[in-house]
């Protein structure tokens, strides 16, 4: 069985993380199948770098995220089409003269 979920990178105490594809049963920092995203907690706000058709590939095929994970998912999402809607409203605006 497949999960997504974070593995731990960085720094005693300066923790980041990147969003992994692997099998559930693996350790936390084992091998992974595929690195999708990062995410850093410690800036503020907290920066998320997420390939969103990649996490949608992999949830088809019975990858299941975590928790933490399908927040950030979720967040991510809101995000991307919240800058898709302000693009398109800026694209359709009629140029001044």
């Amino acid at each position: 069985m497949l999960a997504i979920r974070l593995m731990r990178m960085g720094a005693k105490k300066r923790p980041s993380y990147r969003i992994v594809v692997k099998e559930k049963l693996s350790k936390r920092d084992g091998a992974c199948l595929e690195n999708i995203g990062t995410y850093d907690p410690t800036r503020d706000p907290a920066a998320v770098r997420l390939d969103l058709e990649r996490a949608r590939y992999w949830m088809e095929r019975g990858a299941q995220p975590t928790d933490t994970v399908r927040r950030l998912i979720k967040m991510n999402a809101k995000e991307a089409a919240s800058a898709e809607i302000a693009n398109e409203t800026s694209a359709t605006a009629p140029a001044s003269a």
